[in-house]
């Protein structure tokens, strides 16, 4: 699990990287020093935060989907050994986990539901305990860098658009 974590984060990184400088490794670093710096766009870098956390929300949120879509396709599976469902099964809840009789569904927020004839029931533990959470926060990230970014483009462009007042245009002042 950690690796897969690991090998995601060095996706986006490398992907982050040859986004932003992918013309002086397809051209070489003597043609891209010749050229002028851009300047730099206001918010640039919560832009890149923004869409960062956003990828990250939407890969562990697919993680999450993937775990739900596999105790379903176990609990569906009959035959020897189906009952009780194979993803109810837990150390936890022994004494519950004999008298399942349905599970329920949950996309949002990722769970999978154990449920007793009595409506008792229980969160199976196929859906890990930190993809709600993750997804939360990382969904929460993008969206507050997103809207900080545009906050900061706004700021410059008013600040552009604002007249430039010096001493002798002001009332009072000396003429």
């Amino acid at each position: 699990m950690l690796v897969l974590l690991l090998l995601v984060l060095v996706g986006v990184v490398t992907a982050v990287v040859l986004v932003r400088h992918g013309d002086t490794y397809a051209r070489g670093a003597p043609a891209r020093a010749a050229a002028a710096p851009a300047p730099a766009r206001p918010g640039a870098g919560l832009r890149v935060l923004a869409g960062c956390a956003g990828a990250g929300a939407a890969v562990l949120y697919i993680w999450g989907a993937l775990c739900v879509a596999g105790a379903v396709m176990e609990a569906e599976d009959g035959g020897t050994g189906s009952a009780p469902l194979r993803p109810c099964r837990t150390s936890e809840h022994p004494e519950l986990s004999g008298r399942i009789v349905d599970y329920s569904v949950s996309y949002l927020p990722l769970r999978f539901d154990c449920e007793t004839a009595d409506g008792d029931g229980y969160a199976s533990d196929d859906v890990p305990g930190y993809v709600n959470p993750g997804v939360a926060v990382l969904a929460l990230t993008a969206a507050g860098s997103a809207v900080a970014a545009g906050y900061a483009t706004e700021l410059r462009a008013r600040a552009r658009r604002r007249p430039v007042t010096g001493p002798s245009n002001t009332p009072g002042g000396p003429v």
